[in-house]
C-alpha cells in the first residue's frame, strides 16, 4: 500500500507533466477549487498540494492570481535515503549518551561561535515578543499577589482551557481537568516515562530521534530500542510490530508524528490510525511528542495520534516551546488512564509551575493573535529552509542528500560516505560554525555522515558565508 499523503501523490503528479512539458514555466496551475473539484480533494489537500510544489521550488504564488510553474531556484539535490528495515534491533542498555552529549555542549563553549546552527529553534526577532510582554504586564497589575502566592497543582485552569480548545481542531476531545502543565515537553516525556515503565524495561524510540529522549531514557535506566524511521513517513510500523513479536519487555512507544526532530517527517493520518491501533493491540502505551505540529506548511491543523485513540492508550505530550516562547518553558501532558499517577509524579518531581507565564500563554493562544503568529511564523521558516536548502545544494559537494521537510525548524543533511559529522564539527567549532552531529541522533553509530541544522536564523549574508565555509569543510574531509 502506498503510504504517501494523497496531497504529495498528487503533488508527484504534477512534477512529472512539468518534467515531461506538459506544463511549461510560466504556465498557471490549476486553481484552488478546480483542483479540488479534478480529484475530489478536500480544499486542505488541495493546498497541500500547490504549497508542497511551492516549497519545492516548481510553483509560484502570485498575489490574487494563484499558482503557476517556475524554474527551481534550487540546484537538484537527491533525496535523502530511506532507512533499512533489515537491520538487527538492539535495545542499548547503556551507551553513555549523557557522556556524548556533554562533550558536545563543552566542546561548543571552548570556541567563540559566530554561527550556531545547532539549535532547533527561531530567533527572538521571530516571536511575538511585545504582544507577550504587553500581555505579562496586563497579568501582572491585574493580579497583585500572583507572584507571591502558590501556583494551582496541575497547571493553571485558564490555560489547560485554552490548550482543550485549541486541541479540539487536531482531532482531541480533551477536558481541562485532564491536561496538567508541565516544565516544556521535556518534563512530560519524563513523566510520562516514569507513569509507564520501570528501570530496566525496554522503550521503542524512532531512529534516529532527539537526543534529549536519549539522555531522558539513560537517567532513568531504561533501554532504546531504535525503529527505523523515513524522513518522509515516519516511523516504520512494519519494524515496530517486529520489535513487539521479538521482545517482551516493550513498555512504550515514543514517537514524534509531525516533524520528527530532526527527520522532519510528516506520519499520513492513515499510519497514524495505524500505529494507535497496533500500539492499543499490543497492550503498550504510546506516548506522542506533538511539539512541532504548528508548523507546518498546511493552514490546516495536523490531526494528533491521540484523535484516533479509542482506548485511552495514548499519552499526549505538547509545548510551547518551539512555536511561541521559548523562555517560557511551558509544557503539557493528557495522559489517559495514567493522569493520577502522572499528577502525584508531577507533584514529587517538580510541584507546580509558576502562574504568571501560564496566564500570559493562556491570553495569547485563546485570541486570533496566536493564529496571525503562526501564519507569519510559518512563512519565515518556510523561506528560511529554502534558502538555507538552495545554499546547501549551491556549496556542499556532491553525494550530499536532503529532503526538504514540509515545516518546522531544522534541516537534517546526509553528508557523503567518507565524511564522519563528529569529525566535521570539531573542526567547524574552530572556525565559529556549530551544528548538531548525527552521531547525537542515536545509541547505535548509524548517523555519523548526517549533520541537523537550524533554520530558525534570519537568513542573512553572514549566514550564507558559513554554510558556504562549512560546504567547504565538508569537501576538504574528503580528500
Amino acid at each position: 500500500m502506498d503510504m504517501q499523503p494523497l496531497y504529495r501523490r498528487l503533488a508527484d503528479h504534477y512534477l512529472d507533466a512539468i518534467k515531461a512539458g506538459s506544463l511549461s514555466i510560466g504556465d498557471k496551475m490549476p486553481s484552488v477549487r478546480s483542483l479540488m473539484r479534478l480529484h475530489d480533494v478536500s480544499l486542505s489537500t488541495a493546498l497541500q498540494l500547490c504549497r508542497h510544489l511551492e516549497n519545492d521550488g516548481w510553483l509560484e504564488a502570485r498575489p490574487r492570481s494563484g499558482y503557476f510553474v517556475r524554474q527551481p531556484r534550487r540546484l537538484p539535490l537527491a533525496p535523502s535515503r530511506e532507512p533499512s528495515t533489515d537491520q538487527p534491533l538492539d535495545p542499548a542498555q547503556f551507551v553513555g549518551i549523557q557522556e556524548r552529549v556533554s562533550h558536545f555542549v563543552t566542546q561548543s563553549q571552548r570556541f567563540p561561535i559566530h554561527c550556531n546552527l545547532a539549535g532547533a529553534r527561531g530567533a527572538p526577532a521571530l516571536y511575538p515578543h511585545e504582544q507577550l510582554n504587553l500581555i505579562a504586564g496586563r497579568v501582572l497589575r491585574s493580579n497583585h499577589h500572583l507572584l507571591v502566592s502558590a501556583g494551582s497543582h496541575g497547571g493553571h485552569m485558564a490555560l489547560k482551557t485554552a490548550v482543550a480548545k485549541r486541541a479540539v481542531a487536531n482531532g482531541m476531545v480533551l477536558s481541562p481537568s485532564e491536561i496538567l502543565v508541565t516544565h516544556g515537553c521535556i518534563e512530560a516525556l519524563n513523566l510520562a516515562l516514569r507513569a509507564v515503565s520501570q528501570p530496566g524495561d525496554t522503550i521503542a524510540v524512532e531512529s534516529p530521534t532527539f537526543y534529549g529522549l536519549l539522555q531522558v531514557l539513560e537517567s532513568l535506566g531504561l533501554r532504546a530500542l531504535e525503529i527505523p524511521t523515513s524522513p518522509q513517513t515516519g516511523l516504520s510500523i512494519e519494524a515496530l510490530e517486529l520489535a513487539m513479536r521479538s521482545y517482551d519487555n516493550i513498555k512504550a512507544v515514543v514517537v514524534v508524528p509531525h516533524l520528527q526532530n530532526p527527520l522532519g517527517s510528516l506520519m499520513p493520518d492513515e499510519k497514524k490510525q495505524q500505529l494507535v491501533n497496533v500500539c492499543e493491540q499490543h497492550q503498550i502505551p504510546l506516548i506522542e511528542d506533538d511539539c512541532y505540529s504548528a508548523l507546518t506548511n498546511a493552514d490546516v491543523p495536523m490531526m494528533a495520534a491521540k484523535a484516533w485513540d479509542r482506548g485511552d492508550n495514548v499519552i499526549h505530550c505538547a509545548s510551547l516551546h518551539k512555536i511561541l516562547a521559548p523562555g517560557m518553558r511551558l509544557g503539557w501532558i493528557a495522559a489517559g488512564r495514567w493522569h493520577h499517577r502522572v499528577a502525584m509524579l508531577k507533584y514529587a518531581q517538580s510541584r507546580h509551575n509558576e502562574e504568571w507565564s501560564q496566564l500570559t500563554a493562556a491570553q495569547f493562544i485563546g485570541s486570533s493573535a496566536y493564529d496571525r503568529h503562526l501564519r507569519r511564523f510559518r512563512n519565515l521558516l518556510r523561506n528560511q529552509r529554502e534558502r538555507t536548502a538552495e545554499a546547501i545544494a549551491r556549496y556542499f559537494p556532491a553525494g550530499t542528500r536532503l529532503s526538504v521537510p514540509e515545516g518546522g525548524l531544522m534541516l537534517w543533511v546526509e553528508l557523503p560516505e567518507q565524511v564522519s559529522s563528529t569529525t566535521l564539527f570539531e573542526i567547524a567549532l574552530r572556525e565559529g560554525i556549530s551544528f548538531a552531529p548525527g552521531s547525537l541522533f542515536s545509541n547505535l553509530n548509524r548517523f555519523d555522515t548526517y549533520i541537523r541544522l537550524n533554520c530558525g536564523l534570519p537568513f542573512s549574508p553572514d549566514l550564507e558565508r558559513a554554510l558556504k565555509r562549512l560546504g567547504q569543510l565538508t569537501a576538504g574531509q574528503m580528500q
